[in-house]
């Protein structure tokens, strides 16, 4: 008996929401992530279902700051009952330059990597060139000040629609 394994199981999931979607509701837009990072966002789709998002994020503490570049590709599936509402999962990938200081020392400086998931909502306006996204984005930071799992990532997204 084979095993199951959990990315064999997001495989078939994945290709029975896609068979049947469409999604898209708008081409490019361009704003804000507002949260956690605070960021500058692009997001492009390549496909009917599927999206490139870019974004440079910024987060400042007393002890340590850091500017991270982030890109993702997500999957978004339209929910029926409400017009211009999707819901979204993903992956991705960030670069963050940390800035820190540790017991009184001088700053110090590092370069980290890390690994993300998407999950959310979108939704744009039919009046308004106006797309506002809300997601929960939980990292595994590999490398730099912070490793580990961060689970509190996520932000309100508020874009400008460049194309229908």
């Amino acid at each position: 008996m084979k095993a199951i394994t959990i990315s064999g199981i997001f495989t078939v999931i994945l290709f029975f929401f896609t068979q049947n979607t469409n999604a898209q509701v708008y081409n490019s837009a361009i704003g804000a992530r507002l949260g956690y990072p605070l960021s500058l966002s692009y997001k492009t789709f390549i496909s009917n279902e599927s999206a490139l998002e870019g974004y440079v994020g910024f987060r400042n503490w007393p002890n340590y700051r850091w500017v991270s570049v982030n890109g993702a590709y997500l999957l978004h599936f339209p929910i029926e009952e409400v017009p211009n509402l999707q819901w979204y999962v993903g992956g991705g990938g960030g670069l963050y330059f940390w800035n820190y200081k540790v017991f009184g020392s001088e700053r110090e400086s590092q370069v980290g990597l890390g690994v993300q998931a998407y999950l959310g909502i979108d939704y744009t306006f039919d009046e308004v060139p106006l797309n506002l996204t809300v997601d929960w984005i939980p990292t595994v930071f590999l490398s730099g000040y912070r490793t580990g799992f961060g689970a509190t990532y996520g932000n309100v997204g508020v874009r400008y629609v460049m194309g229908r």
